[in-house]
This record gives structure tokens, sequence and C-alpha cells, in this order.
């Protein structure tokens, strides 16, 4: 029989009260795939830790803010998103998304040659993704690697369902076609 896990039970109402041990429990869910993501969109590791400590202070600022304590995620990242803009703003300029996709570690000690092929692909597939449209990238990295929904996507980025759904469209045949291009 499949069992489904148990939705994750997240002290938000905790930290709302202002309770340091639930802020803690929240920090530590969230730093690592806050930090991907906002590494991912600045490309700049002490900007990025910044962002983290940012988006953690306005979080705790504008906590009362939040409607919906199951959407605690969803609302880091876009404080998180915001702040990624604001960032580039300053520094007059568009920053570029990167999408990182990391293989599956093998059950066995992997060969040498298999790991240096994996990472010149990857290297390959990461120039691709460069080419891609900030929006198409940010939209790419939410939905796979972060796996949040098309509507939670929406609210992050502030943007409609269907301009998630074309984003998605466009950024996955934009890629079909440049690693065709790239394999002639």
């Amino acid at each position: 029989m499949l069992v489904v896990p148990e939705r994750e039970q997240l002290p938000v109402a905790d930290a709302r009260a202002g309770n340091a041990e639930a802020w803690k429990t929240l920090f530590r869910r969230y730093r690592l795939p806050l930090y991907v993501y906002g590494f991912e969109l600045l490309r700049d590791e002490q900007a990025t830790l910044d962002l983290v400590q940012e988006t953690f202070i306005s979080a705790f600022r504008h906590i009362t803010s939040l409607r919906d304590d199951e959407k605690f995620g969803g609302w880091l990242f876009s404080i998180a998103h915001q702040k990624c803009i604001q960032q580039w703003r300053r520094q007059g300029r568009e920053a570029e998304l990167q999408e990182e996709l990391s293989p599956e570690p093998d059950a066995g000690s992997p060969d040498p040659l298999d790991l240096l092929l994996r990472e010149e692909q990857e290297a390959e597939f990461m120039k691709l993704l460069e080419k891609l449209p900030l929006p198409q990238r940010s939209a790419l990295l939410l939905h796979y690697i972060e796996d949040f929904s098309l509507e939670e996507i929406a609210r992050i980025t502030e943007t409609q369902v269907g301009t998630v759904k074309s984003r998605l469209h466009y950024a996955k045949r934009a890629l079909r076609k440049l690693l065709e291009e790239a394999n002639t």
C-alpha cells in the first residue's frame, strides 16, 4: 500500500506569536532552498547570503500579513524573488537565472570518467540555460527545481497562471531547439 506523507507541519503560528524556536525551525527548513534559488538568480555568494538573511528579516517583520500558514513557503519565496529584483535594479542591470541540474547519485561508487562526462554535459546545458530569458528561467527553476505549483509561481512572480504556463512552454521549446542546435 502506498503511503502518502502528511503535509509538513511548520510552526508558522508560533513564529507569528514571536517564538524564537519556531523561527529557528523555519530558518533551518528554508535557508538552503532560498539560498539555491537566490544564487541561481544572483550568481554571487555574498549577495545570496545577504538575500536569505534579508528575506527572513522581512518575513519576521511582515508575518502578520500572511493569511494562510500553509502558504508560508510560497510567501517566503515571493519575498526573496522581490529582493532579487531590487538587487538587479540597484545594480542597474537585469541578472540572468541559471538552472542547476544535479545528476542523481549512483548506487555504487561512480566511475571517474562518467563523473567527468556528466560534469561536461551539465556545464554545456547550463550554457544553454543562460540563453533563456530571465522570466522563462525563473519559471523553470521554481517549477522543476523548487517544485512550486503554477499558482504558487504566479503569486511569487506576481503574474497570471496563464503567463507562468506560457513561460514554461516557451522555455521548454527554446531549450529543445538549443539542444538540437548544440547536437548538430
